[in-house]
């Protein structure tokens, strides 16, 4: 709004100089591509990390099987682990041997970590295993998927507005320097004695 209401304000006015008009444009052309192309950019980008995150949840879902698995025994308890994917991210987890049984049938044994308190011989929890039986972590989420999707479009387009602003500084700044560079030049013209009693007389 300063932008244009400095256009506004010099218009036709006759103390107006070539550079106060050029910094007006210029923050008038900015302030358009912070309101109009900033959010564009934000959207496309976040359309498209949304297409490949959804892409990605479905192949995971494809790939990544939910089975169950039993607590053969509890082995060191590590506090400091924390599944990473949990709702609050400070879920203790509990490192345990378990046996389990792949989609393809096939039998396995191995340390994984559940979200059992005090895990005992014979508990049963699902874990997330691929194809042929090997743990992995559970699928990504379309509800995940999507807000990462809306942080990674928001994110653009905030840094989109803040590469105008900056393009807007750096031309105004340069704008101001060639104007003070002409005035050290115009005061040059005029003489080291101007103001001077009796200079010029």
């Amino acid at each position: 709004m300063r932008a244009i209401r400095g256009l506004w304000r010099w218009r036709g006015n006759p103390l107006c100089r070539a550079t106060d008009l050029a910094e007006a444009w210029t923050a008038l052309t900015a302030l358009l591509l912070i309101v109009s192309v900033a959010p564009l950019v934000g959207v496309l980008v976040g359309g498209v990390a949304q297409n490949a995150l959804q892409r990605s949840v479905r192949e995971q879902h494809e790939a990544r099987h939910r089975v169950t698995a039993t607590v053969v025994r509890a082995l060191e308890r590590s506090p400091l682990t924390v599944d990473p994917e949990s709702s609050s991210g400070g879920d203790l987890r509990t490192r345990v041997l378990a046996d389990w049984t792949a989609p393809d049938g096939s039998r396995h044994e191995g340390p994984v970590m559940v979200g059992i308190d005090d895990p005992d011989s014979g508990d049963r929890f699902a874990i997330w295993t691929d194809a042929r039986g090997r743990a992995v972590t559970r699928p990504l989420d379309s509800a995940t998927a999507t807000t990462h999707a809306v942080l990674a479009g928001f994110g653009t387009a905030v840094a989109a507005a803040a590469l105008v602003e900056a393009a807007r500084r750096i031309a105004v700044c340069r704008m101001v320097r060639r104007r003070y560079a002409r005035l050290e030049q115009e005061w040059d013209r005029a003489g080291p004695d101007w103001g001077r009693t009796g200079a010029g007389s």
